[in-house]
């Protein structure tokens, strides 16, 4: 399976999206579109089309024709809908910058679903730029979605998203070069692992687990428990033992044994061990961080019955299973694992035993879904993270 891109792109600065969201927490009402002004004539009964943006490599394709996507073609064959799919989301705040201006002058952006981390989806839903679902066209968003996921603090009851799919931020390290387990986030700042430790150079992506290593409740964090965060993390920039800060790259420094631990995507590590089984990935004992990039509906797209559903299709436990043996991070479709389960094909069936796609209930109790940073926070947040990762 080809490496994939970063699910939860860095947060490279303020940038239009910062920009944005400190206006709209300084209460410059502009941006910001009710709900009853969301909505555009729905051509979804005349025009069986519908476009989908998502990130790259996000999809399952077939062995022998990556064009094809097995799971898009079954749904147009049921519906009669044809899928205008791109990949063209590769940076969060990237595709942020280029619908923004659309959006805060309630014009349409020719999407009618997109992919985005929730940390983003949470500023489209805070601006209004996200319409609310038709829940009653989605029985299977409704009877088979994650228990764990069905309520973020951006968007309670899961009205305006739905998850695509979810991953677990935690520490993947080299079990056989470093000689020892780890169990803690405390094990990083450990004198073997001087100039052998990586971090996300992401706010959103960095922020909670190294919270929860301090004991922090990360479901309600305040800015005290960000900045001892950070003073700890400084502490440990200034001492050279944290060798840098990444993107999706720190599977080549880990892969290659530049680095010996590191902060991880959960899907990155079943790649990294089929090709090293030296590499461990580790929930650690304080806890982790459940996440999930979420479809939505954009303002005014022309096609949002259509959008319902297709993001339906993929709630039914025998797609999501598809999908899931694809990518392989966590399937927000827990009745996928007994579709799964019950392939004739081994090493398919055994991905229905991996917790880091199917957590079990011992690993769920140990993660957590993040508050989200609001908009009035951003700046001065952003402002103290982005100043230790440019030491």
């Amino acid at each position: 399976m080809p490496e994939l891109p970063s699910r939860r792109a860095a947060l490279r600065g303020l940038g239009a999206a910062g920009l944005l969201a400190a206006l709209a927490g300084c209460g410059v009402p502009a941006a910001y579109v009710p709900e009853d002004r969301r909505r555009a004539p729905d051509l979804s009964d005349r025009d069986r089309t519908l476009a989908f943006s998502n990130w790259p490599l996000y999809i399952d394709t077939d062995d022998e024709d990556e064009e094809s996507r097995p799971t898009l073609e079954a749904f147009t064959r049921k519906t009669g809908i044809q899928v205008r799919y791109t990949e063209e989301i590769n940076d969060n705040d990237e595709f942020f910058g280029k619908v923004s201006p659309a959006l805060m002058n309630h014009q349409a952006t020719g999407h009618d679903l997109v992919v985005v981390s929730d940390w983003m989806a949470a500023r489209f839903v805070h601006l209004g730029w996200a319409q609310k679902m038709d829940r009653s066209a989605q029985s299977n968003v409704a009877r088979h979605l994650d228990p764990q996921l069905r309520s973020p603090a951006f968007d309670e009851g899961r009205l305006h998203t739905v998850p695509w799919q979810s991953g677990i931020t935690g520490i993947a390290y080299n079990r056989r070069a470093l000689g020892r387990e780890i169990k803690s986030v405390k094990d990083l700042w450990h004198p073997d692992l001087a100039g052998k430790v990586t971090l996300f150079s992401g706010l959103d992506e960095s922020f909670s687990l190294l919270m929860q290593g301090n004991g922090t409740d990360v479901t309600r964090w305040t800015e005290s428990d960000f900045h001892r965060m950070c003073d700890q993390v400084e502490n440990m920039v200034r001492k050279k033992h944290i060798r840098r800060f990444t993107g999706n790259d720190y599977t080549s420094d880990l892969g290659k044994g530049d680095v010996l631990a590191c902060q991880a995507y959960s899907g990155d590590a079943i790649q990294l061990r089929a090709d090293n089984p030296d590499i461990e990935f580790v929930v650690p004992e304080e806890g982790g961080e459940l996440w999930a990039e979420s479809l939505l509906v954009p303002n005014l797209a022309r096609h949002k019955a259509n959008a319902e559903a297709l993001v339906d299709h993929y709630y039914d436990p025998a797609v999501a299973a598809e999908l899931a043996a694809a990518v392989n991070y966590v399937c927000p479709v827990p009745a996928a694992r007994e579709v799964l389960a019950a392939s004739p094909d081994q090493e398919t069936a055994r991905l229905a035993e991996n917790p880091l796609i199917f957590p079990d209930d011992a690993m769920r109790r140990r993660l957590a879904v993040a508050r989200d940073i609001s908009s009035a926070e951003r700046p001065a947040l952003a402002k103290r993270w982005n100043a230790i990762v440019g030491l």
